[in-house]
């Protein structure tokens, strides 16, 4: 396989349409990174390294990056992802690898992480109470609403308000906002709506606290970013919740939630993928994932996320009536 040439790291600001606000802080411009390898063939390959949320946009991680990749100058991209497994976490750089592998292969990239992914996702919107109608309108028939930014009484009163069509569902985050008994009163107050899901009920929970939530009702209790994967061993041991939101973008990248996902499933857990509100790149990496992951798509995964962008690296991947559709070009697919 053609060497890896060169490696380049470009900055980028993505405004957005609206506001992405949650418990844990509001951002108007999605910041990140877009990682290029080229080999001496000239085929280009692309990851996206998305700023941590809630964005604080560290200055000195494409600097990181780049240094990252000067001993994968001359290696195949192969070699290249071999090399990076004994590095820090370099997303975008293991994204481009992945894609650039995957293009000199003449295979989608989903191909080359499982031979039976599915070539199209299940996914929820992501929306506001005001928005939730157009969602609605848009063929969703899961709505992830976020929570923890006012009053927990006003909200579910709101969410009651709320009018689903036949099967629509709610799928809530609340951000680690809500205290032990805020928890337990919003649980008993959702009582008679649809709700798939509580993510991130509890505000600095154990694993002994969050079972003892789970064990107060039916809706599965879900981990986001209080998941520790230095942990993981532990928590999943205990499984102390249903199931687990992983994102591949504050995890590591897509061969350490791969690792992370297969585990997790061997103990019981569901499991529900989503972006970080990434670049179309970023989103179109998570999307293979997702579609190697659950190959019979069984779950509903959090990847529509790219119509809060108004304006993108590359055209993103299609979204129609609830299903994300991959694209059949090696690679990625998509080219900024």
């Amino acid at each position: 396989m053609s060497p890896i040439a060169a490696v380049a790291v470009h900055p980028y600001a993505l405004r957005l349409v609206h506001p992405w606000r949650t418990a844990a802080g509001e951002m108007t411009r999605r910041r990140g990174w877009l990682v290029r390898v080229e080999d001496h063939a000239g085929r280009v390959g692309w990851g996206d390294h998305p700023a941590p949320l809630p964005d604080p946009g560290d200055e000195t991680t494409g600097a990181r990056l780049a240094a990252l990749a000067l001993p994968l100058h001359g290696l195949s991209p192969k070699a290249a992802l071999a090399r990076l497994a004994q590095c820090p976490t370099t997303v975008g750089l293991e994204g481009a690898l992945f894609d650039l592998l995957a293009q000199q292969r003449d295979q989608p990239l989903r191909y080359v992480l499982s031979p039976t992914a599915a070539a199209t996702v299940s996914v929820n919107a992501v929306a506001t109470v005001e928005t939730v109608a157009a969602a609605v309108a848009d063929g969703f028939t899961m709505v992830k609403l976020k929570l923890g930014m006012a009053p927990w009484d006003e909200e579910v009163t709101a969410l009651h308000r709320l009018t689903l069509p036949p099967g629509g569902m709610l799928r809530l985050d609340a951000n680690q906002a809500w205290s032990w008994d805020e928890a337990v009163a919003v649980l008993e107050a959702l009582a008679g709506l649809p709700v798939d899901s509580v993510e991130e009920p509890l505000r600095g929970a154990d694993p002994t606290q969050l079972a003892a939530l789970q064990a107060l009702t039916a809706i599965p209790l879900a981990l986001d970013e209080s998941f520790d994967p230095v942990a993981a061993e532990s928590l999943l041991a205990a499984r102390p919740v249903r199931r687990l939101v992983l994102k591949p973008a504050r995890l590591g990248g897509l061969r350490a939630t791969l690792a992370l996902a297969n585990r997790a499933q061997q103990a019981g857990f569901e499991l529900v993928v989503t972006s970080l509100v990434e670049s179309a790149i970023g989103v179109a990496a998570t999307a293979s994932l997702t579609a190697a992951l659950d190959p019979a798509a069984r779950q509903v995964h959090g990847l529509a996320t790219s119509s809060w962008l108004a304006e993108d690296v590359a055209p993103p991947l299609t979204v129609q009536a609830g299903r994300l559709s991959l694209t059949n070009r090696p690679g990625l697919g998509l080219h900024p």
